[in-house]
């Protein structure tokens, strides 16, 4: 009983020092203004965000592909602020700062609850939240987009997690419901079919080989032994909404000429401008120098040596990643008590 209370009281002290740090840290954003990037088309000069919600404004939110983007409910949570605060700056800055708030609190809780590792999933929980990468997303009114689908994307994660440990079908038209919402504010979560495959490694351990170690509902996360077809047959719904999203901003990003044609842009050139970005953007998590708001494409400015240190690095991340997993996938006990049953 003393762990349990001592359990509560750690996980609680911990998010309120969270809590108090993005605070401190973007409690200035309420003195911010708008800004001439994007914020006019998204806030400032959009007349369908400015009429609030009503009919009219909801269908457009959901026909249209202004911005080269469809994220209706990225619009629909602009035109509430409008409803709020009208041409005050202040509250659409604090409703992105309220949103990272809970998006922090929220990944501390489900990195705890799944692996039981308080000091490490808090340390995950402070990076996230003031790590420089996110300022722009925070800071910015047009990217609510970010932080609102990082909202649904985290939810998702939990909901997976509870349809993990009661597997039914609400449960599982609960993630279902999330992705979709999550999609709506932003396609990023695009990639998310597979972030619950990687969860199903690990931590859940779905289709882990214990050897004669019997994996069961009362000693395991998740309901036991799983293929990785079975687990595969499991996400097609999630990867059929990523076609359909996919394919939605595709035509989004072609109305407005953001979509190069393969004869301007070959496919070799596009393959290395995404290895070579990809090791930039770990570069610069690492050491958050030179950040900007855009980062336009440098034409045939890569050199083979930073194509080919860019690949080397990636396949050595994902060598040491796995060599490490299979080492460590037992670090955490399965069986947990206290503040971790539900």
């Amino acid at each position: 009983m003393i762990n349990v209370e001592k359990g509560f009281r750690n996980f609680f002290l911990i998010a309120f020092c969270l809590t108090i740090c993005i605070i401190i840290v973007y409690g200035q954003v309420g003195t911010f203004d708008f800004i001439g990037f994007d914020d006019p088309e998204y806030v400032t000069e959009n007349e369908y965000v400015q009429e609030g919600l009503n009919f009219d404004s909801f269908i457009w939110a959901f026909t249209t592909f202004h911005s080269a983007n469809w994220h209706p409910l990225t619009w629909l949570s602009h035109m509430l602020d409008w409803q709020f605060y009208g041409k005050d700056p202040m509250g659409h800055h604090w409703t992105n700062v309220q949103l990272h708030l809970a998006n922090t609190l929220l990944l501390f809780f489900i990195l705890f609850k799944m692996t039981g590792a308080l000091s490490k999933s808090a340390f995950v929980a402070a990076l996230f939240a003031l790590h420089p990468f996110h300022v722009e997303s925070v800071a910015w009114v047009s990217e609510r987009k970010d932080v609102l689908s990082t909202f649904f994307g985290l939810l998702m994660i939990f909901a997976y997690y509870r349809y993990i440990k009661i597997s039914n079908c609400k449960n599982y038209f609960f993630v279902i419901i999330c992705f979709i919402l999550g999609l709506m504010a932003k396609p990023m979560l695009v990639t998310f079919p597979f972030v619950l495959l990687l969860l199903d490694f690990w931590p859940l351990e779905r289709f882990q080989y214990k050897g004669n170690y019997i994996l069961n509902s009362k000693s395991s996360i998740g309901y036991g032994y799983k293929g990785i077809g079975t687990l595969i047959l499991e996400k097609t719904p999630f990867f059929v909404l990523v076609v359909i999203s996919s394919t939605l901003t595709f035509l989004a990003q072609k109305s407005h000429g953001a979509v190069e044609a393969l004869e301007a842009l070959s496919l070799q050139i596009r393959i290395e401008n995404a290895l070579v970005s990809y090791a930039r953007y770990v570069l610069k998590a690492i050491w958050p120098s030179n950040l900007a708001v855009f980062y336009p494409y440098q034409g045939g400015a890569l050199s083979s040596w930073q194509i080919f240190g860019a690949a080397f690095l990636i396949l050595t991340a994902c060598f040491f990643a796995v060599r490490i997993s299979k080492k460590n996938i037992h670090m955490y006990p399965l069986e947990y008590s206290g503040i971790l049953v539900c």
